[in-house]
């Protein structure tokens, strides 16, 4: 039995080292305010209404896809039904979302639905603050209402999947208690939306985002696709309460230090395209003040990403292996079926994915890293303090974030497929 089952107390973890005082005014001045006001305060502050404005001109365009040239490749998403036995288990989930709908009254589920190719798939976003409230806010919901949205994605996504998901939203609940600002960062500090009618064979989706936790989710004939996806902690444990021993990204992390051990030491200078985290060598912008290295985050639906690094095809067969694993942690939130299918498309592009490092790979180091081929983009990144108080990247602050380039985000190549088809 784990401290996480018995509730025990854990040893006081690294990052309590950086807790604020209670009284600083980076927490005074928004303890008390919800989700709305905080909004409008984020708005008017100079780093986060700068992080606002300059998203502003990416939100809401045209989709296109994310792509490494600005060409897209249409081929890399020829669709096909699922195949035996890969199959998303869209009955549990049809009847998970009819319960969801059958919790709200009128006017909750005209505001928790949209169309299947709704821009409002693009308005997920990482951060604490609201910048659009696209279905429903789940902490102002009843407790029936919250339960059935997370039964809808506990229906969807494998059992590990669920409960990495879930546990980033403890993680933040667990966050607004230590710094005491539990309106603004709690459990469901969340938005809820459905994207079409759920149905067998249609296409249909569920988006789930807020503050280090994004999902879309969208199946179509048996076929799933579970992208974008941004998952995130800060700190990326629970050493105390409840929920203590809860921990996240300790295999994506070990993973990427077993890679770059096991790579010879010129392939490993050919993979690390920046030695320090913050490095005089980096162009100008390469560093984003919320995203920092990150590239494939909340409104880059069409960013052109260039490969860089080391090609998985000059990697000795044990790196490749390694590499596949990554990959595989990245896309385990899939339930088998999808995850099979998946896993066999990542593996077809294998000699065409790239492998591109930034900083330590020593362990205890902080590092970013980026998988990227033309049907993955998986990136990690350690991060500078949000609510706690340390201005260089701590191991305990990380970004993941995973994208299908090339025009399958939120499925949406299989949903024009679809449409064309059945015109």
């Amino acid at each position: 039995m784990t401290a996480r089952d018995t509730g025990a107390f854990m040893p006081p973890a690294e990052y309590r080292t950086y807790l604020y005082p209670p009284e600083s005014p980076r927490l005074a001045s928004i303890r008390g305010l919800d989700a709305y006001e905080y909004r409008e305060a984020a708005k008017a502050a100079p780093f986060t209404g700068g992080l606002i404005r300059g998203w502003k001109p990416l939100q809401l365009a045209e989709f296109r896809g994310v792509t490494e040239d600005g060409t897209l490749r249409p081929e890399v998403h020829v669709w096909e039904p699922a195949r035996p036995g890969e199959e998303a288990p869209v009955a549990d989930m049809v009847a998970a979302a009819r319960e969801l709908l059958n919790a709200l009254d009128e006017d909750g589920r005209a505001k928790l639905s949209h169309p299947v190719d709704a821009v409002e798939w693009q308005t997920w976003a990482n951060p604490e603050f609201l910048q659009f409230d696209t279905g429903i806010r789940l902490e102002f919901q009843p407790a029936e209402v919250r339960q059935r949205a997370l039964a809808l994605v506990e229906a969807s996504l494998s059992t590990d999947g669920f409960r990495l998901v879930h546990d980033m939203m403890l993680i933040n609940g667990f966050l607004g208690e230590v710094v005491g600002l539990p309106t603004i960062l709690n459990e469901f500090s969340y938005n809820f939306a459905l994207y079409g009618d759920p149905a067998p064979e249609a296409p249909w989706g569920w988006q789930l985002f807020g503050h280090h936790c994004a999902v879309n989710c969208l199946v179509i004939e048996g076929r799933m696709v579970v992208s974008p996806v941004f998952l995130g902690a800060e700190p990326n444990e629970i050493d105390e309460g409840l929920h203590a021993g809860t921990s996240a990204f300790t295999d994506r992390i070990r993973l990427g230090t077993d890679l770059m051990a096991a790579l010879p030491a010129d392939l490993r200078d050919a993979a690390t395209v920046y030695r320090r985290m913050v490095d005089p060598k980096m162009p100008p912008g390469r560093i984003h003040p919320g995203d920092e290295r990150h590239l494939a985050g909340a409104f880059q639906d069409n960013r052109v990403i260039p490969v860089e690094g080391l090609r998985a095809a000059d990697m000795p067969e044990p790196a490749r292996e390694i590499l596949l694993e990554i990959a595989d942690s990245f896309v385990s939130l899939l339930p088998e079926g999808p995850r099979t299918a998946r896993m066999r498309e990542i593996r077809d592009h294998l000699d065409e994915t790239w492998f591109s490092w930034i900083g330590g790979h020593e362990a205890g180091d902080v590092f970013y890293y980026r998988l990227q081929s033309p049907v993955l983009i998986a990136e990690l990144d350690h991060h500078c303090g949000v609510f706690l108080d340390y201005d260089t990247p701590q191991p305990f602050h990380i970004h993941t974030v995973l994208r299908t380039p090339h025009g399958n985000d939120y499925g949406r190549a299989y949903v024009r497929a679809w449409q064309t088809r059945n015109a």
